[in-house]
């Protein structure tokens, strides 16, 4: 007979793990969404191109209106947020079992202060959300030192 798993995940005890097997790391991932495997949500291909750069973000099984993008103090956040679809219809049964979560996941990257929001373009399909961040010219750093008095 088959194990039943969520995504990966053993729904049994932990007795049967072999004991060199270290998941310290995986086991302080916070379980909002679908469990230990969270830190596989929101993987991100990062493309430079001459003129900026592309992020192809994955976020399957989100609708559109799920998704949202924000920037705030240079950093270009990507946030998803699921609930379960209730059944109203069907109230005569019961769940015998549920493996579809509800929760929230989100990712940050950091594109500069100088790029603002009119700048970034982005496009969602088929669980795949697209967005392109210009190449800014970073302000250069003053080149006049400043002093500071040291008393003593």
């Amino acid at each position: 007979m088959l194990m039943p798993s969520i995504f990966g995940e053993n729904l049994f005890d932990d007795f049967f793990t072999p004991f060199y097997y270290d998941d310290k790391d995986e086991k302080k991932v916070e379980k909002k969404l679908y469990g230990r495997r969270a830190q596989n949500l929101l993987k991100t291909d990062i493309k430079e191109k001459p003129e900026g750069y592309e992020l192809i973000v994955d976020v399957p099984g989100f609708k559109k209106e799920e998704v949202k993008v924000a920037l705030k103090d240079g950093y270009l956040t990507v946030s998803a947020a699921k609930g379960l679809d209730e059944d109203d219809e069907d109230k005569k049964g019961h769940y015998i079992r549920r493996e579809r979560y509800a929760g929230a996941c989100e990712r940050s990257f950091y594109v500069g202060e100088e790029v603002t929001q009119e700048d970034i373009k982005g496009e969602y399909k088929h669980g795949i959300l697209k967005l392109f961040v210009p190449k800014k010219e970073a302000k250069p750093a003053a080149s006049d030192p400043k002093y500071i008095t040291i008393e003593g």
